[in-house]
């Protein structure tokens, strides 16, 4: 093979150096307005991605919204919670609230008595979805299997005596016609109120309810349709799924969620069991706490919210 001669090897350098400064002008070409926005796109889309999966399976941000948890957590405050009963695929786009379909990974955690839960609100009692995306904060008073019962604001949990959360709202000592409370109660044919409430059982996986009468269904009938079958009486007899039948087996584990607060919560006494599957984590500390409402219980301007931070809590963990 010739070697190249001198003027050749020139001519070749110099048409190597002409290439190499084309490419660096065109990529130091200004941008047209629509290749900006197309990279201002890409950037955010990968930082909704990040945070959406870092929310999903590591920790997430909740702001308490109510004071049924009150003084444990306050309205207003901004808790940071783990995942570790719930890591799972992204459940909501954030900022713009869109649910998604989501998949639970494995865990080898589950909520235990006294743990406050961050879940997934189910609907109220007579509804089989709810109207609205909602994560909820409650304390977990009962695990599956268990028998509560509450009477005189007292809370029994398989016969023995509770104490009651060092930093709740106990019962006040006054008058309250509850009379209403039994229409609003669940189940609905159990005329509990929310201080005199069961004894009832809280469902585990494998259970057996039975139906001797209609009202005994019809206590069950949102539960059972919430777990994928169609519930309906039909003369003195269930059915499901097209299938007659006086029982249903349980296919899930369940729990039961009280406000610490408990005059002023709307809880499982309410509207039901949680299931498993929708409690995610619990509260680690707050990291931003503001009064959210004026003394006339009007919601605050951003100013206003920002005027009113209670630096107090800030840093305070949760128990």
């Amino acid at each position: 093979m010739k070697e190249k001669n001198i003027l050749e090897k020139i001519k070749e350098y110099r048409k190597n150096k002409k290439e190499i400064a084309l490419k660096k002008a065109e990529e130091n070409k200004p941008q047209t307005f629509g290749e900006v926005v197309l990279s201002w796109v890409k950037s955010l889309g990968f930082a909704l991605l990040f945070v959406m999966i870092l929310q999903s399976l590591l920790m997430g941000s909740f702001v308490v919204p109510t004071g049924s948890m009150e003084n444990t957590v306050m309205t207003g405050d901004f808790l940071i919670v783990n995942k570790k009963f719930g890591p799972s695929t992204p459940q909501i786009i954030p900022f713009v609230e869109i649910p998604l379909p989501y998949i639970l990974f494995p865990t080898p955690f589950d909520p235990k008595r006294g743990d406050v839960i961050v879940f997934i609100y189910q609907g109220g009692r007579d509804e089989i979805k709810p109207r609205d995306f909602t994560y909820y904060l409650k304390r977990c008073v009962a695990i599956p299997g268990d028998t509560l019962l509450i009477v005189d604001n007292q809370l029994y949990i398989n016969g023995e005596l509770q104490d009651f959360p060092h930093e709740g709202l106990a019962a006040q000592n006054i008058y309250r016609d509850n009379s209403s409370e039994v229409f609003r109660t669940f189940p609905v044919n159990k005329r509990f109120t929310n201080s005199n409430y069961g004894p009832i059982r809280i469902p585990k996986k494998g259970d057996t309810i039975h139906f001797n009468t209609s009202a005994d269904f019809q206590n069950f009938r949102i539960f059972i349709e919430r777990e994928g079958y169609q519930a309906n009486w039909l003369g003195d007899k269930a059915l499901i799924n097209n299938q007659t039948t006086n029982f249903y087996v349980v296919e899930q584990n369940y729990y039961f969620g009280i406000g610490d607060n408990r005059d002023n919560s709307s809880d499982s006494r309410e509207w039901g069991f949680i299931p498993r599957k929708a409690i995610l984590g619990s509260p680690i500390f707050c990291w931003l706490s503001w009064e959210m409402y004026d003394e006339y219980g009007n919601e605050r301007n951003i100013f206003g919210k920002f005027a009113n931070i209670r630096w107090s809590r800030i840093g305070r963990g949760i128990n």
